[in-house]
């Protein structure tokens, strides 16, 4: 099968927690929302959007060539913020759209063009992502890993931030995979997921996701070795990704 026809959003906030104005942070001479945008031209999406909140990254954007939308400040994720996009654009209910994390500059095309091949491939599933088998215990333990567990048919069948599954008897090889936070999504559930309210699981657990479950939605969960490079989360995140490039 050729590769499907899809389009990759990038949500880009002004006002991030643990980093304010990441998005226009530099590295290696080029801001944070340029590197990531220029790994998502690599892949094969026939469109690349920069969605933004604040005038400060639709400038930077509109600097370096990048196809820039300002969208509301009062998204409370970056889901929310694809919606919008989805429905200014009027894309139809089965246009494929890849969400690419603004502070993701490592992650390799290959993956992003494949995320969106597994949702085309999956007629049941609204929604594709990507896990990696756990190399450490204290990741497995960490809560700010998200774990996921899937069926035989690669559909999710629960993310937590507990370590899952959990290995009663102590005697199982059975692999525990983290989640890796790359989504292709349809604009159908896109639609449904701005409409809806957030769910208990979703805001006990504070992952997004889960809504998609509550929802009777499926998602599919595929597993990859390729190294998705260091998300920029922090100080100490940004520096590292700076030695890398430079």
């Amino acid at each position: 099968m050729s590769q499907p026809s899809f389009n990759i959003v990038i949500p880009a906030r002004y006002h991030s927690t643990r980093l304010p104005a990441k998005a226009l942070c530099d590295i290696a001479g080029k801001s944070l929302i340029e590197r990531v945008y220029e790994r998502a031209c690599e892949s094969d999406a026939e469109r690349v959007l920069v969605a933004a909140d604040d005038q400060r990254i639709i400038d930077c954007c509109k600097e370096f060539g990048a196809d820039v939308m300002l969208t509301s400040t009062e998204h409370p994720s970056g889901t929310d913020r694809l919606a919008e996009v989805a429905q200014l654009e009027q894309w139809s209910d089965d246009q494929i759209v890849v969400n690419l994390q603004g502070d993701e500059p490592l992650m390799p095309a290959e993956l992003i063009n494949q995320v969106a091949n597994n949702l085309a491939l999956d007629n049941q599933a609204a929604i594709a992502t990507f896990c990696k088998e756990f190399e450490s215990q204290d990741d497995f333990q960490n809560p700010n890993c998200v774990k996921v567990v899937f069926n035989q048919h690669q559909h999710a069948l629960y993310f937590s931030r507990a370590p899952i599954p959990h290995d009663r008897d102590q005697e199982s090889s059975q692999p525990a995979y983290h989640h890796l936070g790359l989504y292709a999504y349809r604009v159908g559930y896109l639609k449904k997921f701005a409409q809806s309210a957030p769910t208990k699981l979703e805001q006990l657990e504070k992952l997004e996701q889960l809504r998609a479950l509550e929802l009777g939605e499926r998602i599919h969960v595929d597993v990859t070795d390729l190294d998705v490079g260091l998300g920029v989360d922090t100080e100490a995140d940004l520096e590292q990704v700076r030695r890398l490039f430079q």
